[in-house]
Parts: structure tokens; C-alpha cells; sequence
């Protein structure tokens, strides 16, 4: 029952409140397939408005403590650690949640709010009512630390609807969430260089120097978060797979005269559970000014601890760290501290059997989507590659929603979010006006992620002097497909666009070398039911069209340039060809030749949407069968194939003296004349 106003305003019960029919009040919207713990409280969770739950709700306080994050019994801490970004940027906040909405004391209030997230490259606005899960009474899952404050346990139901339901909130990355608050970039910096066994090394590498002198310039600007993936002694109450806010970091003078670096740690479980030197009361304090001490310990709220940094890296995993944000909307460099104000983004999709190339030890990987960046200026640039969760579909109401046959009953295999490729980014400097592909991806790259990493996003940094650059997304695995946004942040000016090869156009294929070519054009076509047999995907493959070629004998392999064009007027369909080495003598062939259902020798894939298509290559002498192809059977159109061999002459050597320059022209240059 609705509270009364003792105020002379109209009763909360006369007014007609929005109620949400795309998230309702009920199970569907707090569980999804029963699997988590969440589910014993089945049947318990009511649902109240802010005014059934206090007298006098507030979505903001006037002290920001009051508004630090608690968590309830959902496991999305990883979620409620990323919240704390909005505490940190006014900006950050009136971006996510509207402002100007009507507060629970206005006459205008109809129990309506509304909030925007970040979602696969723009922002998406979200409204839910203000009905929130509770058990006797009281809030259930997230909360703020005073309990009449609701910016957070509304925001955390406007999340859960963009997912689906509260349940798809349980165990994440901090980094994805951060970047959904913010429209940013977050970096995950490990604390364990091998293994997790706990074991403190002696000394302190340079790599952790490296950290926490990030960590002391970077606290008063971007959120800070650490990890415990795996609970150590002395650190039990600690958990497995939580997520803390790194609250504070100070570097102090010890009594001895030495300098000690101590992190104060929030838990959003709102309890102290740290049982180390650094405790309220523990040894640690001693080796410092009671002035100081008393002054560090003050600031000490629920929930918090401090740790020194050795216990920091021996108890903690991995830190997670969001990229500040200005008040201009910019993200700004964690290294450099510079503005990156230019950006740009464009959407892309590995799909199989075409554009799904894999990593780098796949021979398959040029067949990658290709983006050309042009920098115009000497820039720190990032280039990170986000890729959409996969398995799932949204529904009508914008809501992430599993494929049939995933729910009740079924086993928690991949929760949205929890299910992505393992993917990675590689860049390389060409020029583009001489830019030859094979060559270019043969040599080591100029920039490129360490691995290929099972993250939602990855993500790397670089300092990129002018010119063009090739940026080639993949998938660890060929033929992993999915759909990704690319997206460069700089400090200056850059440009993004993709990379359409033609297959004739040079830039797929090794140059032509120059000489004679003898050349034959065969005219052929695909016919629905006869010849038009799809790729080697379909049983159907055989009935297609297959052209013989002989390689005549001759001291080794000869130089054969096979072209496929179909005669398309408005729109071509996808096209290919294989190259099949013919057993025995040759001969004619059928449907019924077995060599056609093996591997061919050569293959002109993935298949394009293009009017023509190439590939030069050297045969042995033997037979062989060219077997062009579109991508889907029953595909009908007319096509031509050019078969051009090199004829090799012996070559006449040149007794001429020439100059240095003239003598770095190649023989084959000379010869054309």
C-alpha cells in the first residue's frame, strides 16, 4: 500500500503511475534460466515503489557518501564498481541519467525513470518504473549507503532490463560496464605475472612500480578497481571473483623515515572484511605519525579498508581502470594525460567462408575486413575493436533475449556477454600508393594486441607518425563469425574508412610480371537445377560448370593468371573459383569425377560481390579443372574465363654498362621496351 502525503498534495494512491509492460513487476524480469543463486529466493521478492520503502525518497544526496554504491545478493558488483564513475564526472552523470526527471515530491511525478547506456556505438535511452525487488520491506539488490537515496538501484533496473533481466547481470567485467557508462575505453593491468598462487616475489618488479605510480596520478580522475579472482590466506573474507573500488591512494612517510604507498579499498558488500596489518586497530598503524594515522583512519567509511601495496599485489589479481573523461565529453589518455578529440567508428562483420579469415597462422587471414586510418598528424592514437555478443537477439522492446530452446531448465551456457570470440587487432604502415596485400601481411606489423583475448573489447595504444595505416581485425579461429565496431580515438586529426579490394585491382594478388601471355577466354553460366551448384558448402558443388586446363611440360612450374567476370547488369552475386589438379591423363569430366570432392589445389575465396575476380599462381605440368562458382546454388548468370600463361623465352642478357640509377631498374622493365 502506498504511503498518504501529509502535505495536501494528491494521494500517491489517486494518481495513475506508469508501470512498465515491457520489464513487469514479476519473475520473468529477475530470472532467466534458474542457474545462479539468485534463484532460492524464488517466490520471496516483492515488488514497491521508493514511497512504499522510505517517507522521503531522494534520488540524489546532498553528501556524496550517502550515495556510495552497497551491494545486495545479485552478483553484479562488477556492474556497481563501474557506477562509481558518475560520481567522479557531472558530466559522466548527466549523460547516463536524464536530468530534469520529476522527483517523487513533485505533483508531476508518475513513478517513471529514465536513463541512457552506451550500446555498440550509441547511446541508448532506457525507461523503466520505479517498482524495485525487495525482501521484507527492503531493498534487495543494489542500494546506496543511505537507503532513502534511489539513483542507483533504478539504474541498476534500467541495466537489467537492457539485458534482459537481473539475472543476466550476474559476474561481468568491470571494463565492459565502465564503457557502457561512459562511451569510453577501460584497461585491465594484471598484478600477477604467473600464476596465482599467492606467493609474493622478492622485490617489486617494474612492472609494479609502473602501476602504482599510475594508480597515485590517476586517483582523482577516473575510476579505479581491483579483483580478487582467487582467495589467498589471510584474505579469505576477501571472496572469489569480487570486484572492489579503489577508493584513495596515498603515498605517506613512515616513522623510519621510508615512504609507504597505501590504497584505501571499498567492498561493495558494505562490510570491512580485511583482516590484514592495515585493519582498524592492526599492527600496520604503528609504523606511523598517530596523527596521521588518526587522520587516514577518519576517512575510513562502511565498507572500507586500507592495504599496503605489497598486500595490494599479493591479495588482489588485476586492476581495472576507466579512461577520465573531460567535461567536453573527450576521453583523455591515461599516459599522457592529452585530449582525444577526434574519434571515428565504423561497424564491420567476420562471416564465414568469406570474411572470417582467423588470426595470423591461418593462410586465410588477408580474407580479414581491412580499414584504411590516415593520420594527419604526429598522434596518440588508440584503436580498440568491440565485438556484439553473440547467440542472442534483442526483442521489441530492445531487450537482449536468448534463442529458443535456451531458459528455463537448461544449463547457463553463455549468459549475453558472457560468450564472445577471442579476437585481436593488428596494425601495419603502407603506402598506399605502392601497397602490394600478401607482401604487406607477410612483414611483422607495426602495432598489434598480445593475443587474441576472449574480452568483449580489446584495444591498443600507439604514438603513429603521419601516414596511411592498414588495420586488420580477426578472430582467433577461422571462420568465427560475428559483428564488430572499430573505433580509433586521437589526439589529432585521423580518418577511417574501409578497405574494398577488387580482386584484380593488384592489391589482392602479386603484381603481373611483364612478358607474353598466351590467353584463352572461355564463356560459360550458372543455370538454377544444372549449373549453378553453389560453393563446396552444398553437396550441389560438382554440377557447376569446369573448364580444363593442361600445363604443357617444361623445366618447371609455369606462371597462370586465371580470371572469372561475370556479366552482371544490376547487381552481382557472390562469386569464386577452385582449381582441381585432374588424376591421370585428364579427360573430360562429370559431376561424378571424385577429385571434385576433394581438396582443390588453389582457390580464389572468399567469394565476392564483385564483377571480377583474379588470382595468379605457378602450376606444375599436369591437368587440371577450374571450377567457377557463386557462393549459393541456383544462382543464375553468364560469366567469362580467362585462362593467361606466361610463355618463358630464354632471356637476352644485356652487355651495357649502366648507372647506379639506371641499374636498379629491373630486367623485366627494360625489357617491355
Amino acid at each position: 500500500m502506498l504511503k498518504m502525503p501529509t502535505d495536501g498534495r494528491e494521494p500517491f494512491t489517486e494518481r495513475q503511475f506508469f508501470k512498465d509492460a515491457t520489464f513487469p513487476a514479476c519473475d520473468s524480469s529477475i530470472f532467466f534460466n534458474f542457474s545462479t543463486p539468485l534463484a532460492q529466493f524464488r517466490g520471496d521478492i516483492s515488488w514497491l515503489r521508493p514511497q512504499e520503502i522510505c517517507s522521503n525518497p531522494r534520488l540524489f544526496p546532498e553528501n556524496p557518501r550517502e550515495g556510495q554504491v552497497k551491494q545486495g545478493i545479485l552478483g553484479d558488483c562488477w556492474f556497481l564498481c563501474a557506477c562509481a564513475a558518475l560520481q567522479k564526472s557531472k558530466h559522466l552523470l548527466d549523460q547516463v541519467i536524464v536530468p530534469g526527471q520529476p522527483s517523487w515530491s513533485d505533483q508531476a511525478y508518475r513513478g517513471r525513470f529514465t536513463c541512457r547506456v552506451w550500446r555498440f556505438g550509441q547511446w541508448t535511452e532506457v525507461t523503466v518504473d520505479d517498482r524495485l525487488p525487495c525482501l521484507g520491506g527492503r531493498l534487495c539488490f543494489s542500494q546506496c549507503q543511505a537507503e532513502d537515496v534511489f539513483w542507483l538501484p533504478l539504474l541498476e533496473k534500467a541495466y537489467a532490463k537492457l539485458h534482459g533481466s537481473y539475472e543476466h547481470l550476474w559476474a561481468g567485467q568491470v571494463a565492459d560496464a565502465l564503457v557502457d557508462l561512459t562511451g569510453g575505453l577501460a584497461e585491465r593491468w594484471t598484478l600477477k605475472e604467473t600464476g596465482r598462487s599467492g606467493e609474493k616475489p622478492s622485490g617489486r618488479s617494474s612492472s609494479e612500480k609502473t602501476v602504482f605510480q599510475r594508480l597515485l596520478h590517476l586517483k582523482d580522475q577516473c575510476v579505479i578497481s581491483c579483483s580478487v579472482l582467487s582467495s589467498r590466506q589471510g584474505a579469505s573474507d576477501l571472496g572469489e571473483f569480487h570486484a572492489f573500488i579503489v577508493s584513495d591512494v596515498r603515498d605517506v612517510c613512515s616513522d623510519s623515515g621510508g615512504r609507504l604507498l597505501l590504497l584505501r579499498i571499498q567492498n561493495p558488500w558494505g562490510r570491512r572484511c580485511w583482516q590484514g596489518a592495515w585493519r582498524e586497530g592492526g599492527e600496520g598503524w604503528n609504523r606511523l605519525d598517530s596523527k596521521l594515522a588518526s587522520e587516514l583512519l577518519s576517512m575510513v567509511q562502511e565498507g572500507e579498508f586500507w592495504v599496503e601495496e605489497e598486500e595490494f599485489v599479493r591479495e588482489f589479481d588485476e586492476v581495472t581502470v576507466g579512461y577520465p573523461v573531460t567535461e567536453e565529453g573527450c576521453l583523455q589518455s591515461l599516459y599522457s594525460e592529452r585530449a582525444f578529440r577526434h574519434t571515428q567508428k565504423l561497424s564491420g562483420a567476420w562471416v564465414a567462408g568469406q570474411s572470417a579469415g582467423g588470426c595470423r597462422n591461418n593462410s586465410s587471414f588477408p580474407s580479414n575486413p581491412k580499414f584504411w586510418l590516415r593520420v594527419s598528424e604526429p598522434s596518440e592514437v588508440c584503436v580498440a575493436l568491440l565485438q556484439r555478443p553473440r547467440r542472442y537477439r534483442t526483442d521489441w522492446a530492445g531487450r537482449i533475449r536468448a534463442p529458443d530452446g535456451v531458459g528455463e531448465g537448461r544449463n547457463r551456457e553463455g549468459l549475453p556477454g558472457k560468450e564472445y570470440r577471442a579476437v585481436g587487432l593488428h596494425v601495419w604502415k603502407v603506402e598506399k600508393k605502392r601497397f602490394n596485400l600478401a607482401r604487406t601481411l607477410s612483414a611483422p606489423p607495426v602495432a598489434g594486441t598480445a593475443c587474441h583475448a576472449y574480452d568483449r573489447e580489446v584495444h591498443l595504444r600507439c604514438e603513429f607518425s603521419p601516414g596511411y595505416y592498414l588495420v586488420v581485425p580477426s578472430a582467433f579461429r577461422k571462420d568465427a563469425a560475428a559483428q564488430f565496431l572499430l573505433r580509433v580515438f586521437s589526439t589529432g586529426r585521423v580518418s577511417l574508412s574501409e578497405l574494398k579490394l577488387a580482386r584484380d585491382s593488384g592489391l589482392a594478388r602479386e603484381e603481373v610480371p611483364a612478358g607474353e601471355w598466351e590467353t584463352v577466354q572461355l564463356e560459360g553460366s550458372w543455370r538454377s537445377g544444372q549449373t549453378a551448384g553453389g560453393s563446396r558448402n552444398f553437396p550441389s558443388f560438382p554440377s557447376n560448370p569446369c573448364f580444363p586446363l593442361c600445363v604443357a611440360p617444361g623445366p618447371g612450374a609455369q606462371r597462370v593468371q586465371v580470371t572469372l567476370r561475370q556479366h552482371c547488369q544490376d547487381r552481382c552475386h557472390p562469386i569464386g573459383f577452385h582449381i582441381f589438379q585432374v588424376p591421370g591423363s585428364g579427360g573430360r569430366t562429370s559431376e561424378a569425377s571424385p577429385w571434385l570432392r576433394g581438396e582443390p589445389l588453389l582457390s580464389c575465396v572468399p567469394h565476392c560481390y564483385d564483377q571480377e575476380v583474379s588470382q595468379l599462381c605457378r602450376l606444375a605440368p599436369g591437368n587440371y579443372g577450374i571450377v567457377p562458382s557463386t557462393y549459393l546454388p541456383d544462382l543464375e548468370g553468364d560469366f567469362t574465363l580467362t585462362i593467361a600463361t606466361k610463355i618463358d623465352r630464354k632471356p637476352i642478357k644485356s652487355q651495357e654498362t649502366l648507372g647506379q640509377v639506371v641499374q636498379e631498374v629491373s630486367f623485366r622493365a627494360v625489357m617491355k621496351r
